[in-house]
């Protein structure tokens, strides 16, 4: 099948996710600076999703570049992925409109590390469909990233039940891992 429909599609989903995360930040009822303070935990949940959810697009993006088919196993799981994702909204908006609780920054935790999760099936699936002489397997490696992410969010999700505020330091440097995108794809299309 030609991959040209997976990637419109999660191009809209994702382009739907942010939007929705926008629109859960409301507009104040004041016109002074002052009015906009208690919305900063609201905004600063909204970066960091939007962050997020941008290095999900981005890499998404440098993945399919190097994918020549996708099957019926890799619509699954691309799905699978934008399930996880689809739920930013909802962690986003609890997190920012509540303190950092247990509750709020391990859920928050949680999709995120069963949207990493689905991103590492949804390579494996490509990897099993392309062969290991791909450009696509010599691109992805070792995948030291996507294995690291998913243990630093397990960390951060035990953490969250004593100190909230170091598991976000903790999610908050995988992004920061995953702010430069992944350039070995572009680097083997190159060659």
């Amino acid at each position: 099948m030609h991959k040209g429909r997976l990637e419109a599609f999660s191009d809209g989903v994702i382009a739907i996710i942010i939007t929705i995360m926008v629109l859960e930040m409301k507009v104040p009822h004041g016109a002074d600076f002052a009015a906009l303070r208690p919305l900063l935990p609201v905004f600063l949940s909204y970066a960091l999703s939007f962050l997020y959810v941008g290095i999900y697009w981005n890499n998404h993006h440098h993945l399919f570049q190097a994918v020549k088919q996708v099957s019926g196993p890799v619509l699954w799981a691309n799905l699978h992925l934008l399930f996880w994702l689809s739920l930013f909204p909802f962690v986003t908006g609890w997190l920012g409109e509540n303190e950092l609780t247990a509750s709020t920054v391990g859920l928050y935790g949680g999709v995120l590390i069963m949207a990493g999760t689905a991103y590492y099936i949804l390579v494996r699936v490509l990897l099993a469909g392309h062969g290991s002489d791909s450009i696509l397997a010599k691109a992805i490696g070792r995948d030291f990233k996507g294995k690291i992410s998913v243990v630093i969010y397990a960390m951060g999700i035990a953490l969250a039940c004593w100190l909230p505020w170091l598991a976000m330091a903790l999610y908050v440097s995988v992004a920061i891992i995953w702010l430069v995108p992944d350039r070995r794809i572009e680097k083997h299309l190159s060659e």
